[in-house]
């Protein structure tokens, strides 16, 4: 148990990394996912483009939602969104700065399997299979066919087994074009999806470089914020719990010493340690009113330091001068001498 607990809280102390490595392991899981499954093409002529389309978009949507819900900072975006103004404004910079890394993190699954599935080529060849130019790969000698007899045949290019248009054109010309279209496709999607993580990743914190400090900083605070004050609840809790099942014992020890004429044990030295981490707070109607108090009007960003009796330095405030004044006594005699 300790090896796991050890674990946990490097997780925790490393949620960045954390995250990264969920990520990956769901875009390999994507991957994999998409290897093992079975792309059957129903080669009808109102299925194939609704079939091919919902295989190349659906479990993307799919797996970007996943990348939300894997996310721990999910729920702490949304109650930074729609908890009341208080005391303490609310920037939207911060929020859209956590909304962006979290996007950014839930991206890389459903961009792997689009960029395998365009690969792959199955998907297009499926759903544009009717769409292929027999003016120019096929046999313009064939006789002519009427619109829907021509869509019904190309709509079987995929299924090679029940293809009968080899005298219109040929199952592997139309295949190999429509896959060809497909990997040049996914190919380009690579490069864009390259090129935009590029840009967003390395030039856009060189043009907003202090608002993107910024924004970074107190989402980083939110987080800790949120930890903090979870670990402080914990810790009340415990307390809490402690001293009201120390109490009721010592209270069941009294009502047997009275029964018994027994005299009641000393209460443990630990209780008083327990009452003092309660801060006062120690009914139910107070921590309630505590805690909604948290919600409603968080405290403030701004701390109340003791006033110096110097200032900081930055501007030139509480230098010590050049030359030290001189008293008032050796002025006048100064002057009285010249």
């Amino acid at each position: 148990m300790d090896k796991f607990r050890m674990i946990f809280q490097f997780l925790q102390s490393n949620q960045e990394s954390f995250m990264n490595g969920i990520c990956g392991i769901m875009a390999l899981a994507s991957a994999q996912m998409y290897s093992a499954f079975d792309f059957n093409c129903p080669c009808l002529p109102r299925y194939n483009l609704a079939y091919g389309l919902g295989i190349l978009l659906v479990p993307p949507f799919i797996l970007f939602l996943l990348g939300f819900v894997l996310n721990n900072n999910i729920s702490m975006l949304a109650e930074e969104w729609r908890r009341p103004q208080g005391q303490r404004g609310k920037d939207q910079a911060v929020l859209r700065y956590m909304f962006c890394s979290m996007a950014q993190r839930a991206m890389i699954a459903p961009v792997v399997w689009v960029s395998v599935t365009l690969l792959d080529g199955k998907c297009i060849t499926c759903a544009f299979c009717t769409l292929v130019p027999v003016e120019t790969l096929g046999n313009t000698s064939h006789p002519g066919l009427s619109q829907g007899e021509m869509k019904r045949v190309l709509a079987r290019i995929p299924c090679k087994e029940i293809y009968d248009g080899q005298e219109l054109i040929a199952n592997e010309v139309a295949v190999r074009y429509l896959r060809c279209i497909s990997q040049a496709l996914g190919w380009c999607f690579v490069l864009l999806m390259t090129t935009l993580a590029f840009l967003v990743r390395s030039l856009r914190p060189c043009f907003t470089q202090a608002a993107f400090l910024k924004s970074r900083y107190w989402s980083h605070y939110i987080d800790i914020e949120r930890k903090l004050f979870d670990e402080t609840c914990a810790e009340h809790a415990r307390s809490f719990a402690k001293v009201c099942i120390q109490q009721f014992f010592e209270g069941m020890s009294t009502d047997l010493a009275a029964t018994r004429c027994h005299p009641p044990k000393k209460a443990p030295a630990d209780a008083g340690e327990a009452a003092e981490k309660l801060l006062g707070i120690t009914d139910q109607g107070t921590m309630n009113m505590a805690l909604k108090s948290w919600h409603r009007c968080k405290p403030p960003l701004h701390l109340h330091p003791p006033a110096l009796a110097s200032g900081n330095g930055w501007t030139g405030e509480g230098q010590t001068p050049a030359h030290p004044p001189v008293p008032r006594r050796e002025t006048a005699a100064y002057y009285s001498r010249v």
